[in-house]
C-alpha cells in the first residue's frame, strides 16, 4: 500500500495553538499562501494519481480540506483525531506543561480523553482494513498522522510527538517497502 496523507488546512483554533481533538472545527478561509501550497501539493498528487480510494475522517475540517483539493472523500472513523479530553480548546502548551516528558517520550502511557494506545489500535485497524488498497489518499489530523509516521518509521507510536506535521503538509509512506 502506498499511503499519501495530507493534514487538514488551518482552523482558527490552529492559529491560536488550541488543541482540537474531537471538536468538530471547520477550516479557516484559505490565505493566498495556503492556496499556493494547495496548488503545489496538487501538482505532486497528480504524479501519484489515480488513487484507488480517497478518505477523510468524520470531522469536517478534513472533509472541507478534501473539497479544497477537489476530492470527494469517503468518511472513515478510524481516521478521527486523538481525543485530547480536557485539553481540547486549550493551548497545546498547557498539555505539554502538565504532561512534560511523558508526552514527548512515552505518549502510549497516557490517557487523555482516550488512551493514546487506542489511537495506535485504530491505526493498526486502519492499516489492516486498507492493506489491499494499492494507492490511498487520506485527509487527516496532526496527532493521527504523527502516530502513523512514528509507527511506519520505528514500529511504535512513542516518537509521534518528536515529529512535526504542519497543516496542509503532504507526505507519502510506502508500506510495500516495510518488512
Amino acid at each position: 500500500m502506498q499511503l499519501t496523507l495530507i493534514r487538514h488546512l488551518p482552523t482558527e483554533w490552529n492559529k491560536k495553538t488550541w488543541l482540537q481533538g474531537r471538536r468538530d472545527i471547520g477550516i479557516s478561509p484559505p490565505s493566498p499562501d495556503i492556496r499556493n501550497k494547495i496548488l503545489e501539493n496538487k501538482s505532486y498528487l497528480s504524479q501519484l494519481e489515480p488513487f484507488d480510494c480517497v478518505l477523510a475522517s468524520t470531522l469536517k475540517r478534513t472533509q472541507e480540506t478534501a473539497k479544497q483539493y477537489g476530492y470527494s472523500a469517503k468518511t472513515e472513523c478510524l481516521l478521527d483525531e486523538l481525543d485530547f479530553g480536557s485539553f481540547e480548546g486549550k493551548p497545546k502548551s498547557d498539555l505539554i506543561g502538565q504532561l512534560g516528558k511523558a508526552w514527548e517520550e512515552h505518549p502510549s502511557s497516557l490517557v487523555l480523553g482516550e488512551k493514546v494506545t487506542d489511537l495506535e489500535i485504530r491505526i493498526h485497524r486502519f492499516l489492516e482494513k486498507y492493506s489491499e488498497v494499492p494507492n490511498l489518499l487520506v485527509f487527516g489530523h496532526g496527532a493521527w498522522i504523527r502516530a502513523l509516521s512514528s509507527y511506519w518509521s520505528y514500529g511504535h507510536i512513542n516518537k509521534m510527538n518528536q515529529l512535526t506535521i504542519e497543516n496542509n503538509q503532504c507526505l507519502t509512506l510506502d508500506f510495500n517497502t516495510v518488512s
